[in-house]
């Protein structure tokens, strides 16, 4: 049985007022819907609230869900719609914690580099590749709003680009093309750090 399939029958259950099939999808997209919402709000303490919102709002507009796209795909737009809200109310703070810029994974992975050098694994190869994760984000952050979707979605979240077209709700030409902008702009950005000849891509 596929995903969707999966999805379409739980999506059927909460219908028929099964709850714990409601926090069943809770678990299974919890992790995905809060890493897409710290990619838009940098204040780690939101992101939390701006989740749960997102799945309360879903809850709540599930009877009218047709199931004309995968139920992620839904759930996405109103996760995208919340923090999207959420920015407004806060007039867009800058402030950009960096406490919000990693998560678990990347902690765990850091603390492993520290504790356990590995071959090739020195200081500077560290600290370089902490430049570059660092210039990466920079530069994702620097994106316009249809640019970083795009990227985050294909390389953060590794969606196809039908995908990706359907839930950003135009052509897959365009998706296309905004990946390779963004990939341009990022590679821009990191050609000092890596002096990677012209024409060269992250």
């Amino acid at each position: 049985m596929s995903d969707a399939d999966a999805d379409a029958l739980l999506v059927d259950r909460v219908k028929r007022g099964d709850m714990r099939a409601f926090e069943m999808l809770v678990v299974k997209y919890q992790r995905r819907v809060e890493r897409l919402i710290g990619r838009m709000v940098r204040d780690a303490d939101l992101v939390q609230d701006i989740a749960q919102e997102s799945f309360i709002r879903a809850y709540r507009a599930l009877p009218q869900f047709r199931g004309d796209s995968a139920f992620y795909t839904w759930l996405y737009r109103i996760a995208v719609n919340t923090a999207k809200k959420a920015l407004m109310d806060m007039k867009r703070d800058p402030l950009v914690l960096e406490s919000s810029r990693g998560g678990g994974e990347e902690g765990e992975e850091t603390s492993r580099a520290e504790n356990e050098l590995t071959d090739g694994e020195t200081p500077e190869a560290l600290l370089a590749s902490k430049e570059i994760a660092a210039a990466v984000n920079s530069a994702i952050e620097a994106l316009s709003e249809d640019l970083r979707q795009a990227i985050t979605l294909r390389e953060i979240e590794g969606l196809s680009y039908e995908e990706i077209a359907e839930m950003m709700n135009c052509p897959i030409g365009t998706v296309r093309s905004r990946i390779f902008r963004a990939r341009e702009a990022i590679a821009a950005r990191l050609r000092p750090l890596l002096d990677t000849r012209d024409g060269a891509r992250w």
